[in-house]
């Protein structure tokens, strides 16, 4: 507990020391000014095709965003020889691991907190309207957001070599989970019997935090309507009482898994040497 503690102050130090956070950081400022402004026109309440687009926004810019430093920071301790030092200390792998993601993720939230804090700030004084639950429900998407990329960030930066290599790796996965994801959809449900789309949609929903953390969103903003009838065991779910635990529950299951995989490629390159 000790040494993931000392790693994880490391990383928030470090993570504050890099001209990468705050670029992200006066990026996601101006990108929440900009929500405020779609904003400007009338109150963002439940779903609509402002809300939408503000969502949209937040999925394209936060997960890349979240790749970007969470696969570099790996990258950089094989790059500079950190890890090859700290592997000399009796320093437990599984403590370096959540360390790291402790940190980062103490980095990246605060960057999130402190833009949707400016939007709130200049929208209270300029005298503009958001409704509460929406407000809260966008700080939600993006927490959930940063917190599962984040898992998927440090699996890259565990199998890459380089920043190069984790840039690559992390367009292309970025790409993949954000942008081509309706395609792919697409192209696999398209071939597959009937019976088999519902339970696949379902696996592969959850494979895909993006799309896990929209609908959960989507649907508590009361747009559950516009996923179509495949999606309706999913609006069934999430809008009982205990929906909210059950996601909480599922993107738990998935970060623990995500950083099992990720401590066994560094123990396993330990143990090689």
């Amino acid at each position: 507990m000790t040494d993931m503690m000392q790693v994880a102050r490391r990383e928030i130090k470090m993570g504050f020391r890099n001209p990468w956070a705050y670029s992200f950081l006066a990026l996601f400022c101006t990108f929440s000014l900009s929500l405020l402004v779609i904003n400007s026109q009338n109150i963002v309440q439940g779903y609509s095709a402002i809300t939408g687009s503000m969502l949209s926004l937040i999925l394209y810019l936060l997960p890349l965003m979240t790749l970007f430093l969470g696969s570099f920071s790996l990258t950089s301790e094989k790059e500079e020889g950190s890890w090859q030092l700290l592997s000399t200390y009796p320093m437990g792998t599984m403590s370096f691991i959540l360390g790291k993601y402790v940190g980062l993720s103490a980095v990246l939230l605060i960057i999130v907190a402190f833009g949707y804090g400016l939007m709130g700030f200049i929208s209270g004084l300029i005298g503009i309207n958001f409704d509460a639950t929406t407000y809260f429900l966008f700080l939600v998407f993006s927490a959930g957001l940063v917190l599962l990329f984040l898992t998927i960030a440090l699996f890259i930066g565990s199998l890459s070599r380089n920043r190069w290599q984790a840039l690559t790796i992390s367009v292309s996965v970025w790409f993949f989970l954000v942008i081509g994801w309706p395609t792919f959809l697409i192209a696999i449900l398209g071939i597959l019997p009937y019976l088999w789309i519902k339970p696949l949609l379902v696996v592969l929903t959850i494979m895909n935090p993006a799309e896990l953390v929209r609908l959960f969103v989507v649907i508590k903003l009361g747009g559950g309507s516009v996923l179509g009838p495949e999606y309706y065991q999913w609006v069934e779910w999430i809008g009982r009482p205990a929906g909210s635990w059950l996601f909480i529950g599922v993107c738990l299951s998935w970060i623990i898994a995500s950083i099992l995989a990720v401590y066994w490629i560094w123990e396993r390159g330990r143990s090689r040497g």
